[in-house]
């Protein structure tokens, strides 16, 4: 197979270097099914010590420091810090509207769950890693030395012609995936039925959960001028426009609305928003957008 040229490689090894330095972080609380590498907010029975509280009856009797009961002629008991994995889940759009603008759509998305699921392999998490096309079939690994394995999916991903709506992307997600997590969803909602629905369904599952928003900068500020048809690459519906100022200020009203309107539907419901533009650099993006979002630190 031909080596992917530089522009294309989803993550470099000089990033991968930055990036281990960093942590997923949830907002939530989610017991794990393997110990992991990560403190949990949860006290448990591992052997860092973190306080004490009173004794109640029913409590483990070996958790009872005996050299305080010795002393103070009263019994408390021990509580430590456990340490947990986390499940991290990506579900990457690749319907045909993400194979756009310089660069595209898709291959910015597939550059952030590289470098989020990379952070998750560095730390122990149990990391899931899904396009629309496969959200029933995940890529589903933990460890460091699964790592030309995520790059390896990521890099020959490419955007389906029959992709699934994002409502039914996330039902079989949903399905297959029954365990707590963080749940990042990239895609860029140009969905003619609606994203509410599909991120209704996650709610519901009660992860935590962040919608990162990505779209080209010919999207954001187009620079088409006269008369056109525009075709619709997903379902081939065509329009003849005769593209104006007047048309352009109305685009970018219409679309200033469809931002804050998603962005506002996140809001409300808890669910981590973040706009991206697919020509952004991704270090910057986590430094920065995702850091101060609370996803990574």
């Amino acid at each position: 197979m031909t080596p992917p040229n530089d522009d294309q490689i989803v993550l470099s090894a000089e990033m991968m270097a930055k990036l281990e330095r960093m942590e997923l972080v949830s907002r939530k609380i989610f017991r794990g099914r393997m110990k992991g590498e990560r403190r949990s907010k949860r006290k448990g029975q591992s052997v860092e010590f973190s306080d004490f509280r009173n004794y109640v009856p029913g409590d483990d009797l070996r958790f009872i420091d005996w050299n305080l009961f010795a002393r103070l002629d009263r019994l408390y008991l021990k509580i430590f810090l456990e340490e947990e994995d986390l499940h991290f889940y990506t579900l990457i759009d690749d319907s045909l509207s993400m194979d756009y603008g310089t660069p595209s759509k898709f291959l910015t998305s597939k550059r952030l769950a590289a470098a989020l699921s990379y952070i998750g392999l560095c730390r122990g998490d149990r990391v899931s890693v899904s396009t629309f096309s496969r959200s029933g079939q995940p890529l589903v690994i933990r460890g460091r030395s699964n790592t030309h394995r995520l790059l390896g999916t990521l890099q020959t991903a490419q955007c389906e012609t029959n992709s699934p709506s994002m409502e039914e992307s996330v039902r079989r997600f949903c399905l297959k995936n029954t365990g707590k997590g963080i749940v990042v969803l990239i895609t860029d909602l140009m969905n003619k039925s609606g994203y509410e629905s599909a991120l209704k369904m996650l709610v519901a599952r009660e992860m935590d959960i962040y919608v990162i928003h990505v779209l080209s900068p010919e999207e954001l500020q187009p620079t088409l001028t006269g008369d056109l048809k525009l075709l619709d690459c997903e379902d081939s519906d065509m329009r003849e426009v005769s593209i104006s100022s007047t048309l352009l200020k109305r685009y970018q009203q219409a679309l200033d609305g469809f931002l804050e309107s998603a962005k506002s539907f996140c809001n409300r419901r808890s669910i981590g928003y973040v706009s991206v533009r697919s020509d952004s650099d991704i270090e910057p993006l986590l430094n920065d957008y995702l850091r101060s979002r609370g996803l990574v630190r």
